[in-house]
């Protein structure tokens, strides 16, 4: 997106399990101690994932970590998290899953330029076993003609 956002947590995962269709951008309903332990760099997304209940979107199975000096005013680490999305995306997104088989993978969770959480989400499919090989296979040809280029000229 912009240049000017501070990334917090990176799914590397999500790009090589799945072949990303589309990107959104969603908001994300913190309480005031994920926000703080937020900002000092903590939280996963990796084996989290998006849902739809109760018509919202949620972000099930992140991890944010506990802030120290919240002391009895501390959240869940695990809890699940409302994320914001305009009416009109959602029913996109749903109708391209119930269709397509499609899943919504969290790519990034990082602040805006405005200092606001956002959480990057991919529409994505999943890739096979043998497709996962040739993009490792093709990544570690491209790694080694570098070291052959670099050791030629």
């Amino acid at each position: 997106m912009t240049s000017e956002r501070k990334v917090v947590a990176l799914n590397k995962r999500a790009r090589f399990d799945y072949y990303i269709e589309e990107t959104l951008e969603a908001g994300i309903i913190l309480q005031g101690s994920e926000v703080k332990s937020l900002r000092q760099g903590q939280g996963s997304i990796t084996e989290s994932y998006a849902t739809e209940e109760e018509g919202a979107l949620y972000l099930v199975n992140s991890f944010i970590p506990e802030y120290n000096e919240a002391s009895r005013f501390n959240h869940n680490p695990k809890r699940r998290r409302k994320l914001l999305v305009h009416k009109r995306e959602l029913n996109r997104i749903w109708i391209a899953i119930r269709r397509k088989g499609m899943t919504l993978v969290p790519l990034s969770l990082y602040f805006n330029e405005r200092g606001i959480a956002k959480l990057e989400l991919g529409l994505a499919s999943g890739k096979k076993k043998a497709d996962k090989r040739t993009v490792e296979k093709e990544r570690d040809w491209q790694r080694e003609k570098g070291r052959l280029m670099r050791s030629k000229g």
